[in-house]
């Protein structure tokens, strides 16, 4: 047997590996455009910003290890113009020689992965812009860093190679501005949670111009103009841009393989095409989401590794599936991490799925225990049904040990109420005896039961102020005085019951405290006293105070770094 592969890295070098592990007697040929086989993607940005400082840590396999250990054929520098689906045959270009020959096949597998996507607008291929897919990209980008010494970049996009490429240029001493049309970072994370990531990244001195739309590029006195609809231009000494990336899927189009969403290859769960003998894995093909069961794309390294396992295992003629992915990701933020897996809310309004959340902000670990910092949990699940749906987290210690569990749970078909029966590892260094996973079941829980009622951050200013509805903060009387919501009044918890009779049991109650801790331990005691109607803050005043101070600061922002050269 014979498997030609296209495109190597996760998809494609898995797929090998695996196929020589089951069938030591096929031919295994691998052809790549660009000249290296196997390398640490999303290591690429942390090259530019001397974290990683050795280039050849990049590579995590040459044609000759690969050759070496699995007897694999890999040839760098070659492209696959064609395939004759009927006769079983690649044309093949040798990027080098400009030779072209064919290669016949038994079986193929595509991974072509996805390119950055460049918008057709002037200027794109400026000199000064740069994007972010392969090695050779990241060596173009430290090449004219080092020569060039730029002192300001602007990046196009606020996702995950966005976030990963403007922290190393700020590491690099360089002023940076990210600038995108959404109006908050990374789409995987709603906006009241993605607030946090602008505070980390405003903290360490990145300027963010979000809800702009760009309009072109223009060289001008050495730099680069960012022209932004109805405002002044951007000026910087280089321009990155990272506004998403499209599947890299001209070629299976061109063999008539049925395409998807944003031309993306479709292919059964065994990562077979409609063509017989032509598989396709990676960040190229249509998937299933593991929570809505609708078509995605989700490109990511961890589903690309697992595909290219099962197009092995059914080439073998093991009777292996891809079960689909809910997109579990986690990205360093500074000293932050942000981590989500499955659906926002965002993401379960455009799926038409009813929803609520809770959001908690934990202790990484013991309160007693030195080091302790706080981390913000988000748990998204059904309304009606309480099935788990998705879960964001963002903190310091612990948040990516979270949203795994999460994940996993997720996957293994859970309420977001059995949250609370999970047996999960303790000790004073790494959690609470109540892990925050646990106690975001306990709130669902509680929610399900009638046990508490929450009002959110966003209806917060909507709280009528004339007195028919009593508003309480039941901090303590040194935390009100530092700041308080507009029309509330303070009753510390521990005072509350002597002062029940200044409430009045037929008016409704809003609580707020910092964390919600607090007002919820307040809303029951109410409720044992014959309070019908209240309800706490969900997530606290630190939540609140975070997500609303970011929206006004993105409603008011100016562009930044309109002349930081």
């Amino acid at each position: 047997m014979k498997v030609v592969i296209v495109g190597g890295v996760a998809g494609g070098a898995t797929a090998a590996a695996r196929l020589r592990r089951l069938d030591e007697a096929a031919e295994i040929v691998v052809f790549e455009r660009s000249g290296y086989i196997s390398y640490a993607n999303c290591g690429l940005p942390y090259y530019i910003g001397g974290t990683i400082a050795d280039k050849s840590a990049l590579t995590l396999q040459t044609p000759e290890s690969f050759r070496a250990r699995f007897n694999v054929d890999m040839r760098v520098r070659h492209e696959v113009e064609a395939i004759d689906a009927a006769r079983h045959v690649v044309t093949v270009r040798n990027l080098e020689t400009d030779e072209v020959f064919e290669e016949p096949y038994d079986k193929l597998i595509l991974s072509p992965g996805a390119r950055p996507t460049r918008p057709a607008l002037p200027g794109v291929g400026l000199d000064r812009l740069f994007t972010l897919r392969t090695v050779e990209d990241t060596f173009a980008m430290k090449d004219f860093i080092d020569r060039e010494h730029p002192r300001s970049a602007v990046v196009c996009g606020g996702g995950f190679i966005g976030l990963e490429v403007a922290e190393n240029l700020r590491e690099l001493g360089l002023d940076v501005t990210i600038v995108q049309r959404p109006r908050h970072l990374m789409n995987p994370f709603d906006a009241d949670a993605a607030a946090l990531i602008h505070q980390e990244m405003r903290a360490h001195g990145v300027h963010l111009a979000l809800g702009r739309s760009v309009e072109g590029f223009e060289e001008r006195d050495g730099g680069i103009d960012v022209l932004v609809a109805g405002e002044e231009p951007l000026r910087a000494d280089m321009v990155v841009l990272a506004i998403g990336v499209t599947p890299d899927t001209a070629l299976a189009e061109a063999t008539g393989l049925e395409t998807g969403i944003k031309g993306s290859i479709v292919v059964n769960d065994r990562m077979e095409t409609g063509v017989e003998d032509i598989y396709a894995v990676g960040d190229a093909v249509q998937i299933s989401h593991l929570v809505t069961g609708d078509d995605a794309l989700i490109s990511l390294a961890g589903p690309a590794n697992k595909q290219g396992r099962v197009a092995a295992d059914v080439i073998c003629g093991l009777n292996s599936r891809f079960a689909g992915a809910q997109g579990t990701s986690v990205i360093k933020v500074f000293d932050l991490t942000a981590a989500a897996t499955g659906l926002s809310e965002a993401a379960c309004e455009r799926a038409g799925i009813a929803h609520d959340a809770v959001v908690l902000s934990p202790m990484s670990h013991a309160g007693y225990y030195p080091g302790g910092k706080v981390m913000t949990l988000k748990v998204v699940f059904e309304r009606e049904t309480y099935r788990l749906l998705g879960a964001q987290a963002i903190g310091y210690e612990g948040v990516d040990k979270r949203i795994d569990v999460l994940a996993t749970a997720l996957f293994a078909g859970l309420s977001a109420i059995q949250l609370k029966d999970l047996d999960l590892a303790y000790a004073p260094p790494y959690s609470s005896a109540k892990d925050p996973v646990n106690m975001a079941g306990f709130m669902v829980e509680n929610l399900a039961l009638g046990l508490v009622s929450q009002y959110r951050w966003d209806e917060v200013a909507d709280l009528p102020r004339d007195g028919s509805v009593q508003l309480i903060d039941i901090r303590t009387p040194a935390e009100f005085e530092r700041g308080a919501l507009p029309g509330f009044r303070n009753i510390p918890l521990d005072e509350l019951r002597e002062r029940l009779g200044e409430l009045d049991p037929a008016l409704p109650v809003r609580l707020a405290c910092q964390s919600g801790l607090r007002s919820y331990v307040a809303a029951r005691m109410l409720a044992g006293h014959g309070f019908a109607d209240v309800s706490h803050l969900a997530g606290g005043l630190r939540f609140h105070d975070i997500v609303t101070g970011d929206a006004r600061l993105i409603e008011h922002a100016t562009p930044c770094g309109a002349d930081a050269r």
